[in-house]
């Protein structure tokens, strides 16, 4: 399965459902208190996130989709943390205020990146579902996917009265259920229950043959269009009716905290949906994005850019060959992660120690180098007839093995202006004995502030020479 990075600055999404804020008690446990067997935290910071929808929420806006999120809070301290810092992160929010009511908060207290304890202040909201309704209703026209996050505190008591609104516009509803009866979910695009969930309304599952089998039955009966079973180490499996079942491996190098990685699943399901994707891309999307998510501590939200790189991890072009799209994808995440982009060009028919020492140079003068050869025909009007000796694709190859160079493309044109365009490097470099300003493209760069720089060439070194010397002794 082909995976790319979706344009999530194009797939608005609408959240509605149970918001909470995590609070978070750092500090360190050097005794334990004379009152109690129990360590003594001495609490050093404390941190807010928002948690459950809100989590959802976050995790959209972090992916670079326009993110909205309805929910139900108490008029306090804790509900105006969650704005505050849902309104940085670029979430609009609408919240319903209970005023006698507080805003669920869990709190955690961890020392030494372990939790300790873990208190959960709440009450089922007693909401007022026509509002909330109107409200849902009011902002769907902006949107192009509807997520319900329910964890059964009580904002979401009309499932189905939203899933028939979003289904009268033609919306995807995605559910991350819970409870005990999932018909109020009935006539939902997607599910996502984790395997606990899932054999809770089911049964246990034996093995992968009865899940697929109950997984369909349970499609059929709730009238769903389609089922994504999440199973920890396993991975998850995604069912659709008249389609074969999808199982996708657990993607995590390493497990050290799975809270909301549910949250990660569902905001990457529909973040990609809504921008267009495919739902088995878009699973395998979500597959990736919580991978990640389990290897951070406590409640956290995935970055465009660390999803990006592992689509070119899993895509294998963090390094190597590349296409233009995968190139400008590449250039995008480098440059999320502050690294200068170096470019040189050239048609490096026969490598030798000369090639070798220039792009070591180019390369130590940023983070990045792209390597842009000629193809064969380009080459051939450059050079003449016979040349190049070795064919585009021979020659990407070997300097693509080369630890200098990060990436290696192609083009066409005689000159690498088309591409020096759309790269935009940070640095341009040439090797040669000719000043700045005559470096082809040069022009193009310093005009949107970008640096020419001309490296020195090792003598006696070059390709043409090479062929003479061949020449001469045949």
């Amino acid at each position: 399965m082909k995976l790319s990075m979706p344009r999530f600055d194009q797939a608005p999404v609408l959240v509605v459902g149970d918001v909470m804020l995590d609070r978070y008690w750092h500090g360190g446990t050097s005794r334990i208190s004379p009152e109690a067997p129990v360590p003594v935290v001495k609490v050093e910071q404390i941190e807010d996130r928002p948690g459950g929808a809100a989590n959802v929420a976050l995790n959209i806006a972090a992916l670079g989709a326009p993110a909205f999120l309805v929910g139900v809070t108490g008029r306090d301290e804790a509900s105006e943390s969650l704005a505050d810092s849902l309104q940085a992160a670029g979430v609009q929010t609408r919240f319903q205020f209970i005023d006698d009511q507080p805003t669920i908060v869990k709190l955690r207290v961890m020392s030494r990146h372990q939790q300790l304890l873990r208190m959960d202040f709440e009450e089922p909201f007693r909401t007022d579902t026509a509002a909330l309704a109107a409200d849902v209703d009011g902002m769907l026209s902006g949107v192009k996917v509807l997520v319900l996050s329910d964890y059964g505190k009580g904002a979401l008591q009309n499932h189905q009265a939203l899933i028939q609104l979003a289904r009268a516009r033609g919306i995807p509803v995605l559910a991350d259920p819970k409870g005990k009866d999932f018909s109020i979910y009935r006539g939902a695009s997607l599910i996502t229950p984790n395997l606990s969930e899932f054999e809770l309304i089911v049964g246990g599952c034996a093995d992968e043959a009865e899940l697929v089998s109950k997984g369909a039955a349970l499609m059929r009966d709730l009238d769903l269009g389609a089922l994504l079973v999440t199973r920890g180490e396993h991975g998850m499996t995604l069912l659709r009716p008249q389609h074969a079942p999808l199982h996708l491996p657990a993607r995590a190098r390493e497990v050290f905290d799975v809270t909301g990685a549910g949250d990660t699943v569902i905001s990457t399901l529909a973040a990609a949906i809504a921008a267009g994707e495919e739902l088995p891309q878009a699973v395998a999307l979500a597959n990736l994005a919580a991978g990640i998510v389990v290897g951070k501590l406590g409640t956290a939200a995935i970055s465009a850019p660390e999803l990006r790189r592992a689509v070119q991890r899993e895509e294998g072009s963090e390094r190597g060959v590349l296409s233009l799209d995968q190139l400008l994808c590449s250039i995008e995440d480098a440059r999320a992660h502050g690294e200068r982009i170096v470019f040189t060009n050239g048609c490096f028919d026969i490598l030798h120690a000369g090639h070798v020492t220039y792009l070591e140079q180019a390369r130590a003068q940023g983070d990045r180098l792209v390597l842009a050869v000629n193809d064969d025909a380009s080459v051939s009007r450059l050079k003449g007839p016979g040349r190049p000796i070795n064919s585009v694709d021979r020659r990407m190859a070997v300097l693509a093995g080369l630890g200098a160079v990060d990436w290696v493309v192609s083009f066409s044109e005689d000159t690498p202006e088309r591409l020096l365009k759309q790269v935009q490097p940070d640095i341009l470099v040439k090797g040669g004995d000719y000043g700045v300003d005559q470096v082809v493209g040069a022009d193009i760069v310093t005009a949107y502030g970008g640096e020419v720089r001309v490296l020195g060439l090792v003598e006696n070194s070059s390709t043409t020479a090479i062929v003479e010397k061949i020449r001469r002794q045949d």
